[in-house]
């Protein structure tokens, strides 16, 4: 008898559902959100057949946490439904809107039971490859809390404070630099700012590591907050400066969140077996191919064809036809992490290949906008990351980009 399990994700309990294929109910059950209420779970389904070499599928509204880890022992598939689309299953089955935990996990039991074949269970990654999917996501999480922060500095001190604004926006990275938080902490506002000599200058500077031209920086920052530049009332540039201070201590530790999170990136992604295979292809550094092996991780038989990885990255088009209408446009469902590596590794590329700048160039010639050229880059590029994860061999340029024009304009 083949049995399939549905179970309602909830905080602190969780609603399991177990129905035979002709969708009779076997048994239900609410479990607690602990190790005994996943052991209580292992053991229904044991009670119903569950085995090692014969498995029962487990239809459930979420692909992580402590309950899915308790499932994905073994070779049991599970199913990960996205709750719109377990909403419209509910409607099949009844028309008076009702709603409950225990009938939403009969529901998702039913889906594995009449449309199993349309849904694809969640990928048999390693757990080295789950490990960088975790640290490449938490440290692109940071980078993206330091930007939003910096932002924030940048707006307050547009405010009143312009002379920090000349001084450090020009560098690279700007207001995230660690002399410029270091010397902002020292100077929050313009007043304290232009009684700063330059030994204090080159001390701030010091403590935020800066080793070479200490002198010459100093005399720099020291010329920019003396110079002429518009001021609030005393007072309120006192409680702006507090709150620059606070800024800037949020600031820092995005900072060296990102910059933590960077080094264990780099430990873990360097051991794994594809990242030499990634680190071969143009545009691809250590931080770049961890957040490209995060998404679409190390289990080979995920995308039955590169097509289908182009599709989950978002890069393929998608065509919508009905009637005598017909329209070729960009993807809105797709991994939205993983198609702004792409964007970023097609940019990269462009100098690192010369066989990528040429198409990204022929592209642009052929009436492509610079998204439209780079998405149909990253295209090419993903699809041939494919072709060699699945071969094990290196990028080869030469091999990479030898089709033709004609090609190259109608490539998907």
């Amino acid at each position: 008898m083949t049995v399939f399990c549905g179970i309602d994700w909830a905080e602190s309990h969780h609603d399991v559902a177990l129905v035979d294929e002709a969708g009779t109910l076997l048994a239900k059950r609410r479990i607690s959100d602990d190790a005994a209420g996943y052991r209580l779970l292992l053991d229904l389904l044991a009670e119903h057949g569950d085995s090692p070499d014969e498995p029962i599928p487990v239809a459930i509204e979420t692909g992580r946490g402590l309950l899915v880890a308790a499932l994905r022992t073994g070779k049991r598939p599970i199913y990960a439904v996205n709750p719109l689309a377990a909403a419209r299953y509910r409607d099949r089955h009844s028309v008076s809107r009702k709603k409950s935990d225990p009938g939403d996990a009969l529901v998702l039991a039913n889906i594995l039971r009449t449309d199993r074949h349309a849904h694809r269970p969640l990928p048999a990654d390693s757990d080295q490859a789950r490990a960088i999917a975790v640290l490449a996501r938490a440290q692109q999480d940071a980078v993206w809390s330091r930007q939003q922060l910096a932002n924030q500095v940048r707006s307050l001190l547009r405010e009143y404070y312009p002379a920090a604004l000349d001084a450090f926006l020009g560098k690279q990275h700007g207001l995230a630099r660690a002399d410029a938080r270091a010397v902002l902490t020292a100077a929050p506002t313009p007043a304290r700012a232009a009684r700063l000599t330059r030994p204090q200058i080159a001390a701030a500077l010091k403590r935020a590591g800066r080793q070479r031209g200490l002198d010459a920086e100093a005399e720099r920052l020291r010329e920019v907050f003396r110079g002429d530049y518009a001021r609030q009332p005393t007072a309120i540039e006192d409680a702006m400066g507090y709150q620059l201070i606070a800024l800037i201590g949020q600031l820092d530790a995005a900072c060296v969140a990102a910059d933590g999170l960077a080094e264990a990136v780099e430990a873990h992604f360097r051991q794994h077996p594809d990242a030499e295979i990634i680190l071969s292809f143009p545009g691809l550094g250590v931080q770049l191919g961890a957040r490209v092996l995060a998404e679409i991780g190390d289990d080979r038989e995920r995308f039955t064809d590169a097509r289908g990885l182009k599709a989950y990255a978002g890069s393929a088009p998608i065509t919508r036809a009905s009637g005598k209408k017909r329209y070729v446009g960009r993807r809105f469902i797709k991994n939205n992490r993983l198609i702004t590596a792409g964007f970023l590794w097609a940019f990269s590329a462009l100098k690192a290949s010369p066989g990528a700048d040429a198409h990204y160039r022929r592209r642009r010639e052929t009436g492509d906008w610079h998204a439209q050229a780079q998405r149909h880059l990253f295209n090419r590029l993903i699809g041939q990351l494919y072709h060699c994860l699945q071969t094990r061999q290196l990028f080869d340029e030469q091999h990479a980009f030898t089709s033709s024009s004609a090609d190259l304009a109608v490539a998907a």
